[in-house]
């Protein structure tokens, strides 16, 4: 294995740390479900009803994707806690513990952060309250002549750092040179001035990943069927009951 530590701008204990801490969370993630934590957001049993006959899968199936999803996405999560935090341990930046997600003080400009995964991960409503917070705050915050206010994704459509423009009420809004949509890779490089500041984090990911998992992490069984199953044979009217427990009729089904 290769041992070589790539990154100049973090040092190599506090990485391993943070990622560490991100290995952690995705094995507390292949805790045990059960049935409460699984519908803890309550679920939709329509759409599950929809789900098995359109993709032709029986209710096993779907409940198995439905666990899947909730995994990712508190996998996802985790992903998005190293993408913000190891900004902490980098010269300059601060993570706030509320309001931006990062702050990078330059020599004479201040870069307040928003910091999404994927470009497409904002609907209209969200990317519209995120703008006008930023223009808000380059109208009439203290250090308003030299702040950039800046929207940074991880999966960006290309490496780029431009005006960020969006319709608002359909009015296009005039360009701003303080308001900007960045790629990963230009923010790595704006806050420690090396263009392949963010190459070399993706090249030191695979090495620290693999020194640091010294155990394969297990599955433990989740028990969400079987609790279903206990209640009632059908799974369809264990979900209706479940979710629809107070509603007129429900609890007479069998």
């Amino acid at each position: 294995m290769d041992n070589k530590y790539y990154l100049d701008f973090i040092k190599q204990s506090d990485f391993e740390n943070l990622v560490l801490d991100v290995l952690k969370e995705y094995e507390s993630s292949l805790n045990s479900i059960d049935l409460k934590t699984f519908n803890s957001n309550l679920i939709d049993p329509i759409k599950l009803l929809f789900d098995k006959y359109a993709f032709n899968k029986s209710y096993e199936e779907i409940i198995n994707y439905e666990i899947h999803r909730q995994r990712d996405k508190s996998n996802s999560n985790s992903i998005g806690y190293f993408h913000q935090n190891i900004f902490k341990f980098i010269k300059n930046c601060e993570v706030p513990k509320e309001g931006w997600d990062i702050i990078f003080k330059d020599f004479n400009k201040t870069y307040y952060i928003e910091l999404k995964n994927k470009h497409n991960t904002m609907n209209s409503s969200s990317s519209a309250k995120t703008y006008m917070r930023m223009q808000n705050h380059l109208l009439n915050s203290k250090d308003k002549d030299s702040s950039i206010c800046a929207l940074v994704e991880i999966i960006a459509i290309k490496s780029q750092n431009i005006p960020w423009i969006i319709t608002l009420d359909k009015i296009k809004q005039q360009s701003n040179e303080s308001l900007r949509r960045i790629s990963i890779d230009k923010f790595y490089e704006i806050v420690t001035g090396d263009k392949i500041a963010f190459l070399k984090l993706c090249k030191q990911l695979p090495i620290t990943i693999e020194k640091l998992v010294t155990k394969k992490i297990k599955y433990e069984k989740d028990t969400v069927l079987d609790e279903l199953k206990a209640k009632n044979k059908d799974i369809l009217i264990a979900f209706y009951k479940l979710a629809f427990a107070t509603y007129e009729g429900f609890e007479k089904l069998d």
